[in-house]
């Protein structure tokens, strides 16, 4: 790597002004670890007068960012815009085309084009890097395809997302419910000021599974339908009952494979409050490995905000500095297999589900009559009465069921008039 590298930074939102700030401040100290000085010689946002956390040189301002090629020599550039296509993609692929190291947080754009893009920067012998996108400050990836390079991986799991993991602690901690703890989580800058939808619906945990995968197994990122759900239906109520059952929800990504096969998968779980991943709370990630034969790997830190997600961005600037290119997933894009689908009918669990029934005789026999007869055993059954609304709080637990015997069975509840709202499903984890 040459003695003086000039980058850019395209985007300049939460995450774009914070790591321009970090590479200014640390300028020095970069030099010292790698034996090169860096120099942001162009950026490029919307809008140039928009009031940012810290001041930018308007004289390497491009509001449209294309000409930075035809305008500055770049050797590096950092895509921080964050979509899956349009701009985004397009900068990239211009990047890797002209020979330019990309840096990205933007899991979406490498869940989505992470094949072909990883196939160009190897075609022209540059570095696609992308550490940021997977649980924030956390070394994951890089964990992954240089830590764990000679493991056999079978699993990969854990809380891939801060802001639903902030929700999830603090409605159990400050007894406020979604709607009031989101507003929370907007102030504090966890979870997007505009449309958060995106970290809600489980879609940002989802789009790090696909990349973990192919990470993990070697393979194709995966483009087959999975079960995604996210917290928006997750009420205070479950929180208190999973509490007296001993239990906590989180949200979790699972990636594992299953006789050869990839299950790939975001939803709440209920987990053991006594279990490891059952203490991870607030904005913390943690992601957890199994493999052979190193046997049980954790890593665990901040996932939400700019803070950890500028500390990974960096680690991907100073492996560039020092001369390493790699390939983007770990092995050459040409040895990377595809792989088939599990069924996700035969996914099996255990089920929380939640009735809210009016509170007469008969209801649960015909709830649980409706159980049996898709093979569902109860395991377990409260029953909160609540006599002034003539209404009642019915949880069954069950024992391991199948998918595809759980969402037949719901199915048919939408049609009996006892039941007063469509029932609450959250999965027991395994």
């Amino acid at each position: 790597m040459k003695k003086n590298i000039n980058i850019a930074i395209i985007g300049l939102g939460q995450i774009g002004i914070y790591l321009y700030n970090e590479i200014k401040i640390k300028k020095k100290e970069i030099e010292e670890k790698t034996g090169t000085k860096v120099n942001i010689v162009a950026i490029s946002a919307k809008n140039k007068n928009k009031k940012r956390k810290f001041p930018i040189e308007r004289n390497i301002f491009f509001k449209n960012p294309f000409q930075i090629f035809s305008t500055k020599k770049i050797d590096i550039l950092f895509e921080c815009i964050g979509s899956s296509d349009g701009i985004s993609k397009k900068i990239v692929e211009k990047s890797l085309k002209n020979k330019i190291h990309v840096i990205t947080p933007n899991k979406a754009l490498i869940a989505k084009h992470g094949d072909m893009l990883a196939k160009l920067a190897e075609k022209n012998r540059v570095n696609l890097e992308f550490e940021a996108s997977v649980a924030g400050g956390i070394p994951i990836l890089r964990t992954i395809k240089e830590g764990l390079a000679t493991n056999k991986i079978k699993k990969v799991y854990g809380i891939l997302n801060g802001t639903t993991n902030y929700i999830l602690s603090e409605m159990e901690n400050s007894n406020e419910n979604f709607n009031d703890v989101l507003k929370k989580a907007q102030k504090l800058g966890y979870a997007e000021p505009g449309n958060p939808k995106l970290d809600l619906n489980g879609f940002d945990a989802f789009a790090k599974v696909r990349i973990l995968s192919a990470l993990s197994f070697n393979t194709k990122i995966s483009k087959s339908n999975c079960i995604m759900e996210g917290i928006e239906n997750i009420k205070l109520d479950d929180i208190k009952i999973a509490n007296q059952l001993g239990l906590r929800i989180k949200l979790l990504g699972i990636s594992q494979l299953i006789d050869n096969k990839l299950f790939e998968t975001v939803h709440p779980c209920l987990v053991n409050k006594n279990s490891y991943i059952g203490n991870v709370n607030g904005v913390m990630n943690a992601v957890i490995t199994e493999g052979k034969p190193v046997g049980e790997s954790i890593l665990q830190g901040e996932g939400a905000g700019p803070g950890p997600t500028s500390s990974s961005l960096l680690s991907d600037l100073l492996s560039i500095l020092r001369g390493n290119i790699k390939y983007p997933f770990g092995i050459s894009s040409l040895k990377r297999r595809s792989v088939k689908a599990f069924n996700n009918d035969n996914y099996t669990n255990s089920l929380y589900l939640r009735f809210e029934v009016k509170d007469k005789q008969g209801v649960l026999s015909s709830i649980t009559n409706r159980l049996t007869k898709f093979k569902i055993s109860v395991k377990r059954i409260i029953q909160t009465p609540d006599k002034k609304n003539k209404k009642a709080t019915i949880v069954i637990i069950t024992h391991k069921t199948t998918e595809k015997n759980s969402r037949n069975c719901l199915s048919i509840f939408k049609k009996n008039k006892n039941i007063l709202k469509f029932p609450t499903l959250i999965r027991l984890y395994n």
